[in-house]
């Protein structure tokens, strides 16, 4: 199976820590993340500067995965990514990171999932077509580790 291209959309301050360990899982095409001061940066010269930030990093990606911490559901980027994601017909789904570890060895509650928060033209929930994962907590990491690359490929698929 090919590594894919993806997008990561996720709160940040919350849950870097978390998305770096995927991110390290390797069986995704390689895309570094934004640093602290970087993003800080973006978000200073304003939200068309952050638009144009997720519209180019998201371009060329064929699935975007939610990455669901304790606060994702509520973030506005997060949304716009979502919504995003979307309309341009992106393979898209979540995964829970609550169980994975931050850099203090804590663990968060689990968050919304964030795509009750859309409704389709049909009058359904955006989360009764895109599928929002909650990996095994006994073994969280090795279960998205084992099962992430099947999850793009079905959201892909889902969309085509």
């Amino acid at each position: 199976m090919p590594k894919r291209q993806v997008f990561y959309s996720f709160h940040y301050k919350n849950d870097v820590w978390r998305v770096h360990q995927i991110r390290n899982i390797g069986a995704i095409e390689d895309n570094k993340p934004v640093s602290n001061n970087e993003w800080e940066e973006i978000k200073r010269n304003g939200d068309s500067a952050i638009k144009r930030y997720i519209d180019d990093n998201m371009s060329y990606r064929s699935c975007v995965i939610v990455l669901v911490g304790e606060e994702t559901a509520k973030r506005k980027w997060v949304r716009h990514e979502i919504k995003k994601a979307w309309n341009d017909e992106k393979g898209l789904l979540g995964i829970y990171i609550h169980n994975l570890k931050d850099k203090y060895g804590k663990k968060c509650s689990q968050g919304l999932n964030p795509f009750d928060e859309f409704t389709l033209k049909d009058g359904s929930e955006l989360s009764s077509v895109v599928k929002c994962y909650d990996p095994n907590s006994a073994d969280t990491y090795n279960h998205i580790k084992d099962n992430i690359e099947k999850w793009i490929e079905d959201a892909i698929e889902a969309r085509n």
